[in-house]
């Protein structure tokens, strides 16, 4: 006998592990982990569960494309245009466009949207603030000029098509001021409601939310967006990688996310699953801290270095499908993003390079996360570097200690991952090739990196209108980066993902909010 919509939401929200018969028709079901959400606001959402499910609940004025991420379409903005002074933008809103509540979208709601951001000053803050704004300033920077205009103005010497990539992440997404401040409590612009429920225009919006069990969205048929395929988006907490691959597998759930390449691998060749491997703009590389030593500071080591890192055989033999061989700072899929590669593994060559640098028994500390496939990755450069009779000593421990030891640069090497914060190459930019050295905590920063030619460079791009000259200033820096810094580049990761081959119209992109769900149909 079928269960109700309530009936599975309940008997999924009392249980680590449940099993059904059969995904209702109207509902799909993702397995995949809750346990990182912290917050359903966009002013503070900053997790992978939150942030993936943004586009399900929110619009933003403008968009990435799903099929072409560097494209921005129009989504609640109608249009918009450059000020003459470069430094402002003015959008004309969509005729019609409605909240899941019924109200409006209004040239208020634009303001108090991003305004909130920065008065609440949580965690993703900085991707407006970056702006020149600030809790004494934004409300002068908004401002309404008609009943379907909004102007934005800034302060910071960057182009307009920098500030329209910020306004497409999810922090900027407009929400309904009406209904946030109905839920007010003590000054905090509905924050603390909005952690736990929705008042967007997406396609969906929030009907129950349980931390750590399960999150349960219901369609909004009014949305902008247009109306959702499917009444209902059931995500169930599933922290087990094999459970979520067993529930996919039974047709117990209809998406089984971030599965591990051994979880990925069993799926070939199973009837009714197909297993999807989406690139996604996460780096993994081999990080180097100048100040540790001279030969970590030198020159000869880091060339050396890229030859031996073993990028085919992390890829394609140990961690197989998980990751592909990428080189450059700026993910696959990125303005200006190259897709050369040009080292390989190869330790004779390494060994000419430091010989003929005078650079003799090598050896150094190498600290990792003691998860996987860090601790695999590490293992793998261990093996591959003592091919040129480099010694490396592995230092496992946990993420926050080893995050502890890179901040206070008491490591030689480390080798870890970065991902964007919003989709604009400036995001990687400003970490691998800038240091203002003014306490900001650059990768360059970071590894100890005196590059004050690089940063001018970085700052330069980021105030360039120009996307065909950006694209180009960009590609410039990464081959610099490549050929010379404290930093191996070697993987970029994919999504691992299993889907019920009965479902079609499922999007997902390289960021991590770009997951769709309003296409999906059965």
């Amino acid at each position: 006998m079928k269960k109700t919509l309530i009936g599975l939401a309940l008997a999924m929200m009392t249980t680590s592990m449940a099993a059904f018969s059969a995904t209702p028709p109207d509902t799909l079901v993702v397995a995949q982990s809750l346990d990182d959400a912290i917050s359903f606001d966009p002013a503070q959402g900053f997790e992978l569960s939150t942030v993936q499910a943004f586009n399900s609940l929110y619009q933003r004025l403008l968009q990435s494309d799903p099929s072409n991420p560097v494209d921005l379409r129009p989504t609640l903005a109608s249009s918009w245009k450059a000020g003459a002074d470069n430094r402002s933008l003015v959008f004309t809103l969509r005729d019609g466009a409605k909240f899941a509540s019924g109200n409006p979208v209004r040239p208020e709601d634009v303001i108090f949207s991003l305004s909130r951001v920065v008065k609440l000053n949580l965690e993703p803050s900085f991707i407006l603030t970056q702006l020149g704004w600030n809790a004494k300033n934004v409300d002068s920077e908004l401002t309404k000029v008609s009943d379907n205009q909004v102007a934005i103005h800034w302060t910071a010497d960057v182009s307009p098509s920098f500030v329209l990539s910020l306004l497409s992440a999810p922090v900027a997404s407009i929400v309904d001021e009406k209904e946030a401040d109905s839920h007010q409590v003590q000054g905090d612009l509905g924050h603390q409601w909005l952690n736990t429920h929705s008042a967007g225009s997406g396609p969906y919006q929030i009907r129950r939310y349980v931390p750590h069990e399960v999150l349960l969205m219901t369609a909004n048929p009014d949305s902008p967006a247009g109306a959702p395929k499917l009444k209902n988006v059931l995500i169930k907490n599933v922290p087990e990688v094999a459970t979520r691959l067993l529930l996919v597998e039974q047709g117990d759930a209809d998406i089984a996310r971030s599965l591990g390449s051994d979880q990925f691998s069993a799926l070939k060749n199973k009837p009714g699953v197909r297993p999807v491997a989406v690139p996604i703009a996460s780096l993994y590389y081999l990080l180097f801290n100048v100040k540790s030593s001279p030969v970590m500071a030198n020159p000869a080591f880091w060339e050396a270095a890229r030859y031996l890192f073993d990028y085919n055989g992390i890829a394609n033999d140990l961690l197989r499908g998980q990751f592909s061989v990428h080189q450059t700072f700026l993910p696959d899929g990125y303005l200006g993003a190259l897709k050369e590669t040009p080292y390989t593994y190869n330790p004779e060559k390494a060994k000419a390079i430091l010989a003929k640098a005078g650079l003799k028994n090598i050896s150094f500390s190498l600290i990792v996360n003691n998860q996987p496939p860090y601790l695999d990755i590490a293992q793998a450069l261990q093996a591959s570097f003592a091919k040129a009779g480099v010694k490396v000593t592995l230092i496992p421990g946990i993420s926050s200690e080893i995050t502890a030891k890179i901040s206070s640069h008491k490591f030689d090497a480390t080798v870890t991952s970065w991902g964007p914060d919003y989709f604009d190459p400036n995001s990687n930019a400003a970490a691998f090739a800038s240091n203002p050295e003014d306490g900001s905590s650059t990768l360059a920063a970071r590894a100890g990196w005196h590059i004050p030619a690089l940063t001018a460079e970085t700052k330069q791009a980021v105030g360039e209108s120009d996307n065909q000259q950006r694209a180009a200033m960009y590609q410039k820096l990464q081959r610099q980066v490549m050929k010379s810094s404290p930093y191996v580049i070697g993987l970029q990761a994919r999504q691992l993902t299993a889907l019920r081959d009965n479902l079609k119209g499922y999007q997902q992109g390289m960021n991590p909010d770009m997951v769709f769900y309003n296409q999906v149909t059965k």
